[in-house]
């Protein structure tokens, strides 16, 4: 794991990494993710992994059909196949919500009060989009009176160029988001603009350090391009 914290209450919530695993190559680790053209036998392999590391059984491990916009679903456990949205909800114990990423910013909320937890998938389109905070006005018609959030490891602004144009759509819902990269250039910090997101939310937030494009032990599409990923999980037991 990358990072791993017992928050008290059954709670527990961290991200993991590519260290161990089955998948080789370009995949080679704990690559979670089904869709990047690792052998699925690898990707199941690994998924019982994790599974197996987070005491859940593997079909109470919850996993999105991410798509970069801003949908919200809650579930139950109930589900067949995996919903399409990029943040999820539950309120179900021993349900581990899953997201997951490879430079975009992974975000994980709970509410003890109402037992509410949540993680969300936040790229550049779901920042812009605004995906964190429907996820926390989701968590509140829900219940959920005294939400906080752990951010985890992304590409940071230093290491994401992007057009002058590009930077200016997003530095629109985000201003945090603006920068520059480490020669200059135009350059995005989504995680910063998810920060000042859940800030304005009035959401307490703590920010777990790391750049998947620096740190080889995490995934990163923006430095290798066929790559796997890796996950932000949330579960209350």
């Amino acid at each position: 794991m990358w990072w791993w914290h017992d928050v008290g209450d059954g709670l527990e919530r961290g991200f993991t990494d590519r260290c161990g695993g089955a998948s080789e190559g370009p995949y080679a680790g704990l690559n979670l993710g089904g869709h990047v053209g690792d052998e699925p036998d690898s990707v199941r392999e690994n998924r019982a992994m994790l599974a197996e590391a987070i005491a859940v059984a593997v079909h109470r491990l919850v996993l999105l059909s991410q798509v970069h916009g801003d949908g919200v679903v809650v579930v139950t456990g109930d589900e067949t196949t995996p919903p399409t949205a990029d943040a999820v909800i539950t309120a179900e114990r021993g349900l581990a919500l899953a997201v997951l990423v490879a430079d975009c910013t992974p975000v994980l909320l709970h509410d003890l009060t109402s037992g509410l937890v949540a993680a969300v998938h936040a790229g550049r389109p779901g920042l812009r989009l605004g995906v964190v905070t429907r996820t926390v006005e989701a968590l509140r018609d829900l219940g959920a009176r005294d939400i906080s959030a752990v951010v985890g490891p992304s590409v940071c602004g230093r290491c994401y160029e992007v057009p002058s144009d590009m930077r200016a759509d997003v530095a629109a819902s985000a201003p945090s988001a603006h920068t520059v990269s480490w020669s200059g250039t135009p350059a995005l910090d989504v995680a910063a603009g998810v920060v000042e997101q859940l800030a304005a939310s009035s959401v307490a937030v703590q920010w777990v350090p790391g750049c998947t494009r620096e740190e080889p032990r995490l995934y990163s599409y923006r430095r290798d391009r066929v790559t796997g990923r890796f996950a932000g999980v949330v579960v209350r037991r």
